[in-house]
């Protein structure tokens, strides 16, 4: 059976003393401290050029980290007289944990030719049971770099509480920038907090989570990514439009999920009722936030829709309501959410009220532009955490136009799917 070595594990710090003391959470942070952490891995071909690697990467890591204090820092709580807490970064230089690992027998193709995503993945990571509380004395972030036989996986675990997928890949295009030669870097992280209102910081205080909840599924639960080509994606747009008529502009993005979302309807993820499609919608261009803003900086939004309706009205009908969804949210709708008191319910939870696709990532993260001086990545995997039945993550397609989508399903669900021609139809 293959297997993952561990050859040694350290912890790195900012090669400077950092510029910044704290970072505090804010009520977007704070709704996320039960969530499990952010998991992507890339795949790199083997490169005979590149000597010393794993010195090199330290290296490297330690002078973004400069840049990034809180990613070397740990979680601290000010807690108060009426049972309520705060949570800050403390950006104390203790390090982000860098493990050096082998897997010898493990080939590029092992990882990326099995049609599901498989188990020997989860050991590409790191922090794979960590909790929030555990965040106080566990590093932030993580990485295990992993010696295949013919290439290199970087497997890059973050807490997420302190980041969202947009500053994930911040972190990590900043790092393979530094590591390529580059001595600064083009996009300055921005640590200012934002607060809508003085309703909003002050909810910043809050009564301490539970732990009760486990969310690492069973290894059981399939994980298969279905790649879209630019071709694919450019038949389903045109359909999609088509259908909706001149009222409605259907993205790439929104005719593609559409697509999927009527399948996993039919496939079983079915109870006769209503359907729901729920996403992460980013915020930081429709409250006007610097690019570089550093946290989280997305939400929930959810709409429903009969699964009688959903199925007989069209792609284009599935796709308007998704589009519909997102041209919903405005700055007030935004700004609203964040004033809210925090309440810890998870993504898992919410997708259990009902029949449900829960919808993360983005295509248009930069995953296949970090080169840390051997060449870009051919692959991406995420890690076993935060997973459950009805989780779709988008991520950008090697090949321009394309986007890839990891479905994470029931296995007879995930099976039934396979078989539906409908869906399964534009591969052909």
């Amino acid at each position: 059976m293959a297997k993952v070595d561990i050859v040694s594990s350290c912890l790195v710090g900012s090669i400077s003393a950092p510029f910044m003391s704290k970072l505090d959470l804010t009520t977007w942070d704070l709704r996320l401290l039960q969530t499990n952490h952010i998991q992507k891995g890339l795949i790199y071909q083997n490169s005979e050029s590149h000597k010393n690697l794993i010195q090199h990467l330290k290296n490297s890591l330690s002078r973004a980290l400069a840049f990034f204090p809180p990613l070397a820092g740990r979680f601290a709580i000010t807690g108060y007289d009426d049972s309520t807490a705060s949570f800050f970064v403390d950006c104390n230089n203790a390090g982000a944990e860098f493990t050096h690992a082998a897997a010898a027998s493990v080939s590029i193709s092992d990882i990326i030719e099995p049609k599901y995503i498989p188990e020997i993945v989860h050991s590409l990571f790191r922090l794979n049971d960590t909790n929030y509380s555990e965040g106080i004395s566990k590093p932030l972030l993580a990485v295990q770099v992993t010696e295949l036989a013919d290439g290199l996986f970087i497997g890059c675990t973050a807490n997420h509480a302190v980041v969202d997928g947009t500053s994930f890949w911040h972190f990590i295009n900043s790092w393979s920038e530094i590591s390529r030669g580059s001595d600064t870097i083009s996009n300055v992280p921005v640590f200012d907090r934002w607060y809508p209102s003085k309703t909003a910081e002050a909810n910043r205080r809050i009564h301490l989570p539970t732990l009760e909840k486990n969310l690492i599924p069973p290894s059981s639960l399939p994980q298969r990514v279905f790649r879209f080509t630019g071709a694919n994606v450019a038949e389903l747009k045109a359909e999609a439009n088509s259908e909706a008529g001149t009222d409605h502009k259907i993205s790439s993005l929104q005719a593609v999920l559409a697509h999927l979302w009527q399948s996993t309807t039919r496939c079983g993820h079915s109870s006769g009722g209503e359907t729901r499609i729920m996403m992460a919608i980013g915020a930081r261009g429709r409250m006007s936030l610097p690019e570089g803003y550093f946290g989280n900086a997305a939400y929930v939004a959810a709409t429903a829709i009969s699964e009688a309706d959903l199925l007989k009205n069209g792609l284009g009908a599935a796709a308007v309501k998704i589009s519909e969804l997102v041209c919903q949210q405005s700055s007030e709708e935004i700004a609203r959410y964040v004033e809210e008191k925090v309440e810890f319910v998870t993504l898992e939870e919410m997708a259990k009220s009902s029949p449900c696709v829960v919808v993360g990532g983005s295509q248009r993260d930069d995953v296949y532009g970090n080169d840390f001086g051997w060449g870009k990545p051919i692959a991406v995997r995420s890690g076993k955490a935060q997973k459950f039945d009805g989780l779709v993550v988008v991520l950008p397609a090697v090949e321009d136009g394309g986007i890839d989508v990891e479905v994470c399903l029931a296995e007879v669900k995930l099976q039934a799917m396979e078989r539906d021609a409908a869906f399964m139809g534009i591969f052909l």
